[in-house]
């Protein structure tokens, strides 16, 4: 069956925040913004839009409605969306598949997040938590440590230290590398370059990983949108010249092997990435050698450096070389997290995957000021973007410019 081609047309979004750094700032307020910005970007007005998909985890069942009527309220189907961490690159899977299946000619993808301070907890008590399988099958690997994110990634980290003879360093350099990144960007939570030193003396949070809160993707409240539209759409708007295509997209969710692995690696969903990292690849017709700039899940540094190795930029166990050889920032062979990633940039769950996106785009177009990857904007220049939510589905995507 024939598949029409998927284009973003439009990316916007707001300045990622502490939560409750802005006391009258409701996620209503918050996706105005982004998808005010995200319209304003494209040149279209919302009366275009044919269809929403609206991601949150943390909101009442019908709050992506109340979100987007501040953008216009016209009729069309609004999904809500919850996928855990993958929650904004799953809307977006689904506006994109919207177009691409040919039921749409232009949707809208948003995201949000208005959060409480502190670890992420859980709203219901008096039913099976969605994590419970997981958290048990690592409990019989390494013993339970709360909260149970760091732990688990944590213990993952640790699992790879055994197995491979990586180092804390090597760990505590993408925590540097990331926050460095982020001075460039003036939608990130912190904006502050940090010494190698100061990473490591920072809160401890795992003490056998020595995951230290700098280290960590702060809670955060915050919105971004993207506007993707069809061939003709482009063609008939005149938005060729800005649009970034989207030449490969996948969603995997838990295989058998998150539990049959006895591996904290795969528990916290390398093998994931690395089907979706891989189906992706054989659609755009590119390999890891191709890519110039990626933006990756970096929950927690560790999760960084198992994803070079899910994402095959690297062989199994070889993740540290590329952070002590420089392989991943500015110079080296690819630029990964130029915005300052999760760690830095800050990871309102609802709009993570889409503010990825926002950035990959802004990096295709040339248009990211300092943090710009010189190669990526170059006719030739191709983006990866990977997304992970827990319990659990994983969202890879590739990106190249429509035209140069």
């Amino acid at each position: 069956m024939a598949k029409n081609r998927v284009f973003i047309v439009g990316v916007g979004m707001t300045r990622f925040e502490k939560p409750g750094a802005r006391a009258d700032w409701d996620y209503p307020d918050m996706v105005k913004e982004s998808g005010t910005k995200a319209l304003e970007d494209a040149g279209i007005g919302f009366d275009l839009i044919d269809e929403a998909h609206v991601g949150f985890m943390y909101g009442e069942s019908t709050s992506g409605q109340r979100a987007v009527y501040g953008l216009g309220m016209t009729g069309i189907p609004i999904t809500n969306v919850n996928n855990n961490c993958a929650t904004g690159s799953t809307a977006l899977f689904l506006a994109a598949r919207a177009i691409r299946g040919g039921l749409a000619d232009c949707a809208l993808a948003v995201g949000f997040e208005k959060m409480q301070p502190g670890s992420l907890s859980t709203s219901y008590t008096d039913r099976e938590q969605p994590l419970m399988r997981h958290i048990q099958a690592e409990a019989e690997l390494f013993d339970f440590a709360f909260p149970p994110a760091p732990w688990m990634f944590g213990a993952a980290g640790v699992e790879h230290m055994q197995r491979y003879g990586t180092t804390t360093d090597q760990f505590a350099r993408i925590g540097e590398k990331n926050h460095r990144h982020s001075v460039n960007n003036p939608y990130a939570q912190f904006q502050s370059e940090y010494t190698l030193e100061e990473i490591k003396s920072a809160k401890m949070i795992y003490e056998p990983a020595q995951l230290t809160r700098l280290q960590c993707s702060p809670t955060s409240d915050g919105s971004g949108a993207v506007i993707v539209a069809g061939e003709a759409f482009v063609d008939a708007h005149g938005l060729a010249g800005q649009a970034v295509e989207i030449v490969g997209q996948a969603m995997v969710t838990d295989l058998e092997s998150t539990f049959t692995d006895n591996s904290a690696i795969s528990i916290v969903g390398a093998d994931m990435t690395r089907h979706a990292a891989f189906e992706v690849y054989d659609q755009a017709d590119i390999g890891p050698e191709d890519i110039d700039v990626i933006e990756l899940h970096d929950c927690f540094s560790v999760n960084e450096l198992l994803t070079y190795e899910a994402l095959g930029l690297c062989a199994q166990g070889e993740g540290g070389k590329l952070i002590d050889t420089g392989d991943t920032t500015y110079g080296g062979r690819w630029v990964v997290n130029p915005s300052g990633g999760l760690i830095s940039k800050g990871h309102p769950l609802g709009a993570t995957g889409l503010a990825q996106a926002s950035e990959l785009t802004w990096q295709l177009r040339g248009t990211a000021g300092k943090r710009q990857v010189a190669d990526a904007c170059q006719k030739s220049g191709v983006a990866l973007q990977h997304n992970i939510g827990l319990g659990g589905a994983v969202v890879v995507t590739a990106y190249r410019p429509a035209e140069r």
